[in-house]
């Protein structure tokens, strides 16, 4: 009896840490760039889009396709480094607990 008093504030612990967690990925914010920073794109580690800037000298009603284009990379930058902030964040909260191969944490 005494092992499972110990799991349960344990897996309490763990919960706590996991809301810590959670708090953190939508306050933590990377930036997404394209077109050698013309085009920046804010977003939080949950997915959170937070701002956009755009350098005037993109704003071509004759070529739409490459501010779009240029958009879509920014954005595409900024999921990969949320994506990573994430995946730390959580790796922090998890306080170094190792997963199976292919198993990932809840978020």
């Amino acid at each position: 009896m005494k092992d499972l008093m110990g799991l349960m504030k344990q897996a309490q612990a763990m919960q706590e840490k996991m809301v810590e967690a959670q708090a953190r990925l939508g306050e933590t914010e990377v930036t997404g760039e394209a077109g050698a920073g013309l085009v920046k794109v804010v977003l939080t580690a949950k997915g959170d889009m937070v701002s956009i800037d755009v350098d005037k000298s993109l704003l071509d009603p004759e070529e739409p396709e490459i501010l779009e284009d240029l958009l879509k990379a920014a954005h595409a930058d900024a999921r990969r480094k949320g994506d990573a902030a994430q995946q730390e964040i959580m790796k922090e909260a998890a306080g170094g607990l190792q997963m199976p191969p292919g198993m990932q944490m809840p978020f």
